[in-house]
């Protein structure tokens, strides 16, 4: 009865990938089908990134949201201090591209425990425009990005806009874990959550977009200056205010670094520590699809009972509907053309991914951005010794204009 209690347990994270395949399967199907004629719509837009340090690539990265095929928007960041060497990439970007709006903030004051929100904060505050298009310094983008982004907002139903990613990765073992984590996981696991609820409940950091307006009545982004995640909290208090999040039609790139193997670990630690506090439950349900180790059981107890053949048949249904399912989300859905080359690293990537779900239980301790923080409901808790600011700074906000 333990061996056939285990068989049929192990069966629930092929029927999650089912799942999963089919919703992947429909929503890029209706996507390719939905008629595109539409009288376009494009309102001014401000582009607002936080910025922290120098990514790889940054510089390309910031240069693909000044070529964008859009009649009026501006593109602004803003950085905690001058000091930060990000700073000159973008005076090279404002001497580059003198006909594209570019300010930078260079002092922020301090609202909560998390930086990156602290120049939200200031960003939406300065921002000339009504809609606001968030993004990562480590995302690059297409021209017809802000069409894209801004065309579900003729929708006055729409709340936020967000978006899938498609991988650049650095071409180490890392960086290509990195890149599959989209296609594995993230796009799938939302998917579902979309064809399940009806409206996805979360946005993605790498493209959150939104107005003013919306933004005003969740209480801004100073009511989400102590919390970790960041993206979550944003898509999910939009939702919460009866109004619909959307995700472009095509994805954005991301630019992963070229990282070891202990700081990929360490990343994806944080983001299942960030989950694991926002959504405890939900987590605890991740068991349920992490399809290896419970192939492996499945595997194991088949043999314990003799059967090699049905061992061989859980093992081979894992393989098949694992990188079944990232193929179709990455290379037929996304469109990475790159996908094939690091195919093979599914399973250890689920292998890793397990390992990660399990530490996720042990601590609640972080470090990002080179700051070290505690996560307790959600909220980010300075960890004592390190030297975090704990009042606004006096001096005032400084911008620098490169065109009005």
């Amino acid at each position: 009865m333990l061996s056939t209690f285990v068989l049929v347990l192990a069966l629930l994270p092929f029927v999650y990938y089912l799942l999963s395949l089919f919703c992947v399967i429909s929503y890029f199907r209706n996507l390719r089908n939905a008629s595109t004629a539409r009288m376009p719509f494009m309102p001014p837009a401000s582009i607002v990134k936080p910025v922290r340090g120098l990514d790889r690539e940054v510089y390309e990265n910031f240069a693909s949201f000044c070529r964008l095929d859009y009649p009026e928007y501006e593109v602004l960041f803003a950085v905690s201090g001058t000091d930060d060497p990000v700073c000159a990439v973008i005076e090279k970007l404002r001497a580059d591209f003198p006909a594209c709006c570019i300010r930078l903030i260079t002092k922020v004051p301090h609202i909560g425990t998390n930086d990156k929100v602290n120049n939200l904060c200031q960003l939406a505050q300065n921002a000339k425009y009504d809609l606001l298009v968030m993004s990562d310094s480590d995302v690059r983008v297409e021209p017809d990005y802000l069409k894209q982004v801004i065309a579900p907002f003729a929708d006055p139903e729409v709340g936020a806009v967000t978006a899938f990613y498609k991988s650049l990765s650095a071409g180490n073992l890392a960086s290509n874990l990195d890149a599959l984590g989209m296609y594995m996981d993230s796009a799938p696991a939302a998917l579902v959550a979309k064809k399940m609820e009806g409206n996805m409940r979360f946005a993605f950091g790498w493209t959150m977009a939104t107005s003013k307006r919306h933004l005003a009545e969740i209480g801004g982004w100073e009511q989400m200056a102590n919390f970790h995640s960041d993206d979550f909290e944003l898509g999910n208090r939009i939702a919460r205010s009866g109004h619909r999040i959307e995700l472009m039609k095509k994805p954005v790139s991301m630019v992963f670094p070229k990282e070891t193997l202990s700081e990929h670990f360490r990343r994806e630690l944080r983001w299942s520590i960030g989950l694991r506090s926002v959504r405890p439950l939900g987590y605890w349900g991740l068991l349920f699809t992490h399809g290896l180790p419970w192939a492996l059981l499945a595997a194991a107890t088949a043999v314990s009972i003799g059967s090699i053949q049905l061992a061989f048949s859980y093992l081979a249904a894992y393989m098949i509907l694992r990188v079944g399912l990232t193929w179709t989300t990455g290379k037929w859905g996304l469109g990475d053309r790159q996908l094939l080359k690091i195919l093979w690293l599914v399973p250890l990537r689920d292998a890793l991914s397990f390992i990660i779900w399990i530490s996720g239980f042990f601590t609640n301790k972080i470090t990002w951005r080179g700051l070290t923080y505690h996560v307790k409901h959600g909220q980010l808790i300075p960890i004592p010794s390190q030297s975090h600011p704990t009042a606004p700074p006096p001096e005032s906000i400084s911008t620098v204009v490169s065109k009005a």
